[in-house]
């Protein structure tokens, strides 16, 4: 049995951690193998300057790949913006950290000022409603964060581990390798999961995958790998997985992935 460490950290700077929002948020970003830290001022008090101190201490400690950071702490009004100042410190340190900025104004002036004030540096920094869904949040947080992982989790049952050059198939600590995929099918559905991670739903054109088949007719080969691949993760997965099902062939582009459904 093997256990994949990710390695990778989201960390969230905001005082209202435990909402039903946030906590939504990271449910779905631990299914995609994130693990997050949430910053807490040593005080216990929920107050802008206090965040702003255990922010860039929780930066330099934990080293994360992207922080969720929200614009408003508290009821002062001096904290109204504080997010934007936290930002302001967090940009001139690491200028290439990922920064995704959460807000609860809707509309008026309160948020041109938040919105504004998010994207104005030249820095990987982007600006989402607090009421975007958890799936909107990770796929905003892949797209700054940019490269693929080392680890890419299919659903809950479906891990490429990049690092390793294996699929390894189950949950928790009881994923095993899918050893029938190595090689020239480890890198087509590699390349699959890859543009899958950075846009789901992406086609991935024929071109690129053929690279990866030998013989007279690239495309041919290219079928029947795909066709191994499928058949290798379904018996891991003790199913058999349809022409429209986890590698779906779009005629005369390419194929994309489609993740199975819990």
């Amino acid at each position: 049995m093997a256990k994949i460490n990710t390695g990778r950290k989201i960390l969230i700077v905001d005082d209202e951690s435990e909402s039903a929002i946030l906590r939504a948020v990271r449910r779905r970003l631990d299914e995609e193998g994130w693990e997050t830290v949430v910053v807490q001022p040593e005080s216990g008090y929920s107050v802008g300057a206090e965040f702003e101190a255990a922010a860039l201490w929780s930066i330099e400690q934990d080293l994360p790949d992207a922080v969720l950071l929200d614009v408003r702490f508290g009821e002062h009004r001096d904290d109204q913006f504080r997010g934007l100042g936290i930002l302001g410190e967090v940009v001139e340190r690491w200028p290439k950290l990922p920064i995704l900025m959460f807000t609860q104004y809707a509309q008026g002036p309160d948020r041109e000022t938040a919105v504004r004030g998010s994207l104005k540096w030249d820095s990987p920094v982007d600006f989402i409603d607090k009421l975007a869904s958890p799936d909107e949040v990770v796929l905003r947080l892949r797209r700054l964060i940019g490269t693929a992982p080392e680890s890419i989790p299919i659903g809950p049952q479906i891990l490429v581990d990049v690092g390793s050059r294996l699929v390894y198939i189950g949950s928790g600590d009881n994923r095993e390798p899918a050893l029938d995929i190595q090689g020239m099918k480890f890198e087509i559905f590699c390349e699959l999961a890859t543009s899958w991670y950075r846009s789901p739903g992406e086609l991935v054109a024929f071109a690129r995958l053929e690279r990866y088949s030998e013989g007279e007719d690239p495309r041919a080969s290219l079928r029947v790998r795909i066709r191994e691949i499928k058949d290798a993760i379904g018996k891991a997965m003790n199913t058999r997985f349809g022409p429209s099902e986890l590698i779906l062939n779009v005629r005369d582009q390419g194929y994309r992935l489609v993740p199975p459904k819990p």
